[in-house]
């Protein structure tokens, strides 16, 4: 999982990508490609 200052460009990576939010931090997660998972916060 990559630590990002900015999601805008891993939500676009793949269709499938999408943002959620849990306690107070960002997630892109991602079911068809768990690689390209990301948080922000």
């Amino acid at each position: 999982m990559k630590v990002l200052s900015s999601l805008k460009s891993a939500k676009t990576r793949h269709p499938d990508c999408q943002i959620v939010r849990r306690k107070g931090k960002s997630y892109v997660i991602c079911k068809t490609n768990p690689r390209f998972k990301a948080r922000q916060g």
